[in-house]
């Protein structure tokens, strides 16, 4: 006898139908698992054995032939246990074929409970598209699978409990979306804890507006990683499409938090200058997104940026450009998106102190060049915002005036960001710094005075084509922020003083 199971595969951030067909023959007893398992599909035989004989069913022992279709496709994880199993109940004879609308995920213990998998949610997301009506996954994973609508999901605790569902005997109770997920957050820290830095607030209020990139450059101690970790406070809102983007990549790395459905917090990723090439981009065999796409609607912050291998900070050229990183193997290739804001933070020099008003920098001019050089020209160009932090004074340090809380920022960045989604609807760009080059001449025109404003400073700093297009893309997100419709030569001019550290550290002489 023959029957056929449904379940989801997962290639990258999209998932496929999966059918599993399992067949009892007369012959030696075995049992053989084809199609393209890998490891972890071939060692479910075992745990399916142990969890028939430790749930109180009979496992048959008959040869046994598992086909997992489509064959030229690689199958691959734990979440196929609970297919295998349902598709082995059914084939002997002590289940009835469940509907055929039916998908069925989950990995299983040896005593037949049902444990968590990865990737549950664009597994959901492609079963409804596929015209799937029903979805049986592990209790901790069905509030993932919930909100995806027209799709109704048991969250499965027990292959006993699936069976009587199964059987009618004990129906199980579809999961319902829960608006709050989990725990509350702890509160993100607050830009009203840092004194001074105006001119790097702004810079940042202006890049959170815009969802620009930012170079941090100071001595140490001045604040740049104080500034970096309180830009959460001040990001837009995310959309609802936003959310189900960002938690997809979560969902597939198996890092949404336990009880959680989605992503509703911009993420905030930083890792620690050690981390590789791959660990940034996503590798493996079956690649898995890395610390750009897990940053994806949110912030990659990069501290001590020269610290980072050159070949990890080269990773980061084309995905800041394109927003999607692809990373190619034999078996094929695998797009992630990655619509970041990058924020990296670094010292001016190996001792910090180049460049500080008071403190006497200790090394050779050779040093200090050797240790820029690590900051490749391209990748600088893609920075938009270059901002110098300087030494706070004490005065400003013992003050107790406090300073403009996150709140009032973020309703500036806000204001601003509804002003481009007005302006950019219809186009797919979520803010400013997405916009291409074909839409640039028409979404970042100038006034006379402010293109001549960047004439000059296209001659005088020897910008390149790209720098200056951020930088008109800088300039209209000023704009925005200050309700202006047109881009005037004030907000020009900011935005050219932004590119302007380059001259100081990287192009002066010997």
């Amino acid at each position: 006898m023959v029957s056929k199971i449904h379940s989801m595969g997962l290639w990258g951030i999209d998932a496929f139908p999966v059918e599993i067909e399992a067949d009892l023959s007369t012959g030696m007893p075995s049992f053989e698992v084809v199609g393209l398992p890998d490891a972890a599909v071939r060692e479910s035989r075992d745990r399916i054995r142990a969890a028939f004989k430790n749930a109180g069913f009979a496992f048959p022992i008959s040869r046994i032939t598992v086909n997992m279709a489509p064959a030229d496709q690689k199958k691959e994880g734990t979440l196929y246990d609970l297919p295998l199993f349902i598709a082995l109940l059914s084939a002997s004879g002590q289940l009835r074929t469940p509907s055929p609308s039916s998908v069925f995920l989950g990995e299983l213990s040896l005593s037949g409970e049902v444990r968590p998998v990865k990737g549950v949610l664009p597994m959901a997301i492609a079963a409804q598209e596929a015209g799937f009506s029903s979805l049986f996954v592990p209790a901790a994973n069905a509030a993932e699978g919930a909100v995806v609508e027209g799709l109704s999901v048991y969250p499965v605790r027990h292959v006993a409990d699936l069976y009587r569902h199964l059987t009618g005997e004990a129906p199980l109770t579809p999961a319902k979306p829960s608006a709050e997920d989990g725990p509350p957050a702890a509160p993100l820290p607050d830009f009203a804890e840092v004194r001074g830095q105006e001119l790097a607030k702004r810079a940042l209020e202006i890049a959170a507006s815009g969802g620009h990139n930012v170079l941090l450059i100071g001595s140490p101690g001045t604040g740049k990683s104080m500034l970096a970790k309180r830009l959460p406070s001040i990001l837009p809102d995310m959309t609802m499409a936003e959310q189900i983007e960002t938690s997809k990549i979560y969902s597939i790395a198996g890092a949404l938090p336990a009880g959680a459905s989605l992503v509703r917090t911009r993420p905030f990723r930083a890792p620690h200058h050690t981390v590789s090439a791959a660990g940034l981009s996503g590798g493996g065999s079956i690649p898995r997104p890395g610390e750009i796409s897990l940053a994806h609607n949110g912030v990659l912050f990069l501290d001590e940026l020269p610290e980072y291998e050159r070949s990890a900070m080269e990773v980061l050229r084309q995905p800041i450009e394109d927003g999607v990183v692809t990373i190619s193997r034999v078996s094929g290739s695998i797009s992630y998106p990655c619509s970041i804001m990058l924020v990296a933070a670094m010292n001016p020099c190996p001792c910090g102190y180049f460049g500080h008003p008071s403190r006497k920098c200790t090394c050779s001019p050779r040093a200090v060049n050797r240790y820029l050089g690590r900051i490749s020209g391209p990748l600088l160009d893609r920075l938009d915002l270059h901002v110098e932090v300087p030494p706070v004074s004490f005065d400003r340090l013992s003050s107790s005036e406090r300073a403009e809380p996150s709140s009032q920022i973020k309703k500036r960045v806000n204001a601003a960001r509804e002003r481009q989604r007005e302006r950019l609807a219809g186009t797919g760009i979520p803010c400013n710094a997405g916009i291409t080059p074909g839409l640039l001449t028409d979404l970042c025109r100038p006034t006379e005075a402010a293109r001549k404003l960047l004439k000059e400073a296209f001659a005088q700093m020897e910008l390149s084509a790209r720098a200056y297009d951020r930088v008109l893309k800088v300039a209209r997100t000023i704009a925005d922020l200050a309700g202006s419709a047109d881009l005037l030569p004030q907000h020009a001019a900011e935005a050219v003083q932004y590119r302007s550290l380059d001259r100081k550290y990287w192009l002066r002489e010997l």
